[in-house]
């Protein structure tokens, strides 16, 4: 009679993140908390960014319409108000543009266009933190892989060279671990730049263009 013996049974080894990061020792739990921070900085940075830029972006579709009718009539003190009530970085461009009527166009072009430099400088606040971050976030996941590789390597010579492949395993998990946090917040770090860029472009180009009209009502014939 044959016996059948079972086979042993191979129980499924099971990735947790919490227990990649508490095994990663001293070094890579710093990493991945200082990581952790930068993900934090990105995602405040961005999202008071986008509000602020939505914000400068909204502006009375009648604006310009106002402003051509104060100035058309001499009112200049109405346009200024206006200009005021909207508290916009348009409705500033066309207020300091307002304030230097009766000097040389020259004079208003160079006001206009300082003006419109220090809003530019406000609209970009802080954004240069993203692309920092991005950058920098990759390597500073791939020296906690570094670090990580290096005490694996350490663990197994303090093992009389037997190569224990579980203790190497476990040293790579934790290893690479920071690398692939390092990537998640250096790839949101690069998107959320850009992403702020472009809509930063947008209200630079209103600015532009509200700009021309008003020295284009500046040369229309009295």
């Amino acid at each position: 009679m044959v016996l059948f013996q079972d086979a042993p049974l191979q129980t499924e080894k099971t990735l947790s993140l919490i227990e990649l990061v508490q095994d990663g020792g001293l070094g890579g739990q710093l990493i991945i908390g200082l990581l952790f921070l930068l993900l934090i900085i990105v995602i405040y940075i961005y999202f008071e960014r986008l509000f602020a830029i939505k914000s400068a972006s909204k502006i009375s579709p009648n604006f310009m319409t106002q402003i051509k009718t104060y100035v058309l009539n001499n009112k200049i003190d109405g346009a200024q108000s206006l200009c005021l009530s909207e508290n916009k970085p348009v409705a500033r461009l066309i207020a300091k543009g307002i304030s230097r009527i009766g000097r040389p166009l020259e004079d208003i072009s160079t006001a206009i266009e300082n003006a419109g430099r220090l809003e530019i400088y406000k609209l970009e606040k802080n954004v240069s933190i993203l692309a920092t971050i991005a950058g920098a976030a990759p390597m500073i996941g791939f020296l906690g892989t570094v670090i990580g590789m290096i005490l694996s390597i350490f663990e197994i010579s303090n093992a009389g060279g037997n190569i224990d492949m579980q203790l190497l395993s476990n040293g790579l998990y934790t290893a690479m671990t920071t690398t692939v946090a390092g990537l998640i917040v250096g790839i949101v770090g690069y998107i959320t730049y850009n992403h702020l860029v472009v809509k930063t472009n947008k209200v630079v180009y209103q600015m532009e263009a509200t700009s021309l009209e008003f020295f284009d009502l500046l040369n229309e014939p009295a």
